[in-house]
């Protein structure tokens, strides 16, 4: 019980915006070098790994466009948990960092549907289908949008705050969807070959870059979701200082 009270206080601790503050300014400078070099050891597996015989060198677009898939639904899946976090235990960072994922996850599901349709014109003779992968990651990038655009239309951080929840755990439903919408429905879009019950299916020769690049792609989440709650944090107090100040002046007026 110690234990757990320890880890409880810990949390709690950095809960409250000054600490979190402190922490991140501590930690980016050392993660965003971390993230520069898993990337270039990333991109060089990627540039001198074999082309594969059916594909050729297009294969190397898989070492953007699968990464960027993932980071689409994990970060979904990261301000899912936040959600829950805001709305049952009213912890003082979640809805924050749940609003700081929504624009670094539509950038990744962007990314994810741009690299798919260039790998998907060679292999498949057409930017596009209406498959059921493609189409349930396109109704992920449409999410992220619309929680974008919900974010801007709603000043009032509380009731903002709660909507945003409501909705993000509302659209948690298509990440299994989007998993498992190559098993469920006969598609165009090849099955799971990385995260599978029986092992990858992938050869080592593409299996080293790719977990090499999607250890890059988490990092840099990570880099870039903390740099964005501390701007939001900033930001929040910025706003909650510019309206003391017009409450002051408006009573000074009265």
């Amino acid at each position: 019980m110690a234990y757990v009270r320890r880890i409880k206080d810990n949390i709690t601790r950095l809960a409250q915006p000054a600490r979190f503050l402190e922490l991140a300014d501590r930690a980016l400078p050392g993660l965003s070098i971390v993230t520069a070099l898993i990337f270039a050891a990333g991109l060089y597996l990627s540039f001198v790994s074999d082309g594969d015989y059916q594909q050729g060198e297009t294969v190397r677009i898989m070492y953007v466009h699968v990464p960027a898939a993932w980071m689409g639904m994990f970060c979904y899946t990261v301000m899912t948990a936040n959600a829950i976090g805001s709305l049952v235990w009213r912890h003082p960072l979640a809805d924050v960092a749940a609003r700081a994922a929504v624009p670094i996850g539509a950038a990744f599901t962007f990314v994810s549907l741009v690299t798919g349709a260039i790998w998907g014109k060679p292999m498949w003779g057409t930017w596009w289908v209406w498959d059921a992968r493609l189409t349930s990651m396109f109704v992920l990038f449409l999410m992220y949008l619309g929680l974008l655009a919900l974010n801007r239309a709603i000043d009032e951080p509380t009731r903002a705050a709660r909507i945003t929840a409501v909705l993000i755990l509302v659209g948690f439903v298509n990440i299994p969807i989007i998993k498992f919408s190559v098993d469920w429905w006969n598609t165009l879009h090849q099955p799971a070959s990385v995260l599978r019950l029986n092992g990858p299916a992938l050869d080592i020769e593409f299996l080293r870059p790719l977990l090499t690049m999607g250890l890059a792609f988490t990092a840099l989440f990570l880099t870039l979701h903390l740099a964005s709650i501390r701007n939001e944090i900033w930001r929040r107090k910025l706003m909650s200082h510019h309206r003391l100040a017009a409450r002051a002046a408006a009573q000074r007026e009265n």
